[in-house]
């Protein structure tokens, strides 16, 4: 890659100009722009943008970022490289997902944005969901998904027109909302595409956290695949702007293995080298650990 176009990105849940502080100054270069980047739980290396902060709402973004056609074919490129986590990440978003059922919601359709290899979207049938769609942007991770569960996918980014107005019950966006260029957008297409009454449910960074107020930039979660940082009050303005009603947001309890919370940890390169490889011989490593990592929950609904 010879250059890259970075673009402004805009503020969307209001619209003012010039109206930001910066946190951090970029330090990323044309090597970050690789599709092992860009991929699903790499292991955290610190490469991030310039990193802002609204004055008016106090949502952090990156500002600017490359153009979205880049940042699309990074993605389309990217691997699947967390298949040892399926299994825990499965839970926790299954035990999310089952918050709907305070709220007696339809269990017709349901359409995951950014499912990689459909994992959750198994784990929607297992609670009765008729329906299942997926959006999925990388071919790496579609092509390992389930025969039956594989044509399903749709491999592409998620926008406008890619399903038909009103049409499914449910919508779920698990660590995604944090890559988007245009949240608004998307959060107008999702509220289009939901039947009235129908439910979504984020769970994402909490740039509020106390892991990511203590580590500040040496947090896992400052990295250049993230454009926007959400708090629980920030996500709940975006998405009331767009007409949802916010039911619940709050804090979450992640279920990870030992050696993916290691590695997440602040250490030295070498240091967290020699850790995950004795991990990688031990019971240890795969240990299960049920803890609250810094990351937030958000149900909205849609007006009947």
């Amino acid at each position: 890659m010879t250059g890259v176009d970075l673009h402004a990105t805009s503020y969307p849940i209001y619209q003012t100009e010039n109206n930001a502080t910066e946190l951090y100054p970029a330090n990323f270069d044309l090597e970050a722009f690789s599709p092992s980047v860009f991929s699903a739980r790499r292991m955290p290396d610190r490469i991030h943008y310039r990193i802002v902060r609204c004055n008016t709402c106090q949502l952090v973004r990156s500002d600017p970022v490359a153009d979205p056609g880049t940042v699309a074919d990074l993605y389309h490129q990217s691997t699947f490289d967390y298949s040892q986590e399926v299994e825990n990440l499965a839970r926790t978003y299954g035990a999310y997902l089952g918050r709907l059922d305070r709220y007696s919601a339809a269990k017709g359709s349901l359409l995951e944005i950014g499912c990689g290899n459909g994992f959750f979207l198994m784990q929607a049938r297992a609670q009765g969901y008729r329906e299942v769609r997926g959006i999925e942007p990388s071919r790496s991770a579609v092509d390992l998904a389930p025969t039956v569960i594989r044509d399903r996918i749709v491999c592409a980014m998620m926008g406008p027109g890619l399903f038909p107005n009103e049409t499914f019950d449910a919508i779920c966006l698990f660590q995604v909302l944090d890559h988007i260029f245009d949240p608004a957008a998307l959060v107008k297409t999702c509220f289009d595409i939901l039947k009235p009454g129908g439910f979504i449910l984020c769970l994402n960074h909490d740039v509020d956290a106390l892991s990511a107020r203590l580590m500040k930039e040496r947090s896992p979660i400052i990295d250049i695949e993230h454009t926007y940082l959400y708090s629980p009050d920030t996500i709940r303005r975006l998405f009331t702007r767009f007409g949802f009603q916010v039911k619940e947001a709050g804090g979450v309890k992640n279920r990870y293995s030992l050696s993916y919370l290691t590695r997440l940890m602040p250490l030295p390169a070498a240091l967290k080298k020699i850790a995950l490889a004795t991990l990688g011989f031990t019971y240890l490593g795969r240990l299960p650990l049920r803890v609250p990592l810094g990351n937030l929950y958000m149900i909205a609904q849609k007006p009947f």
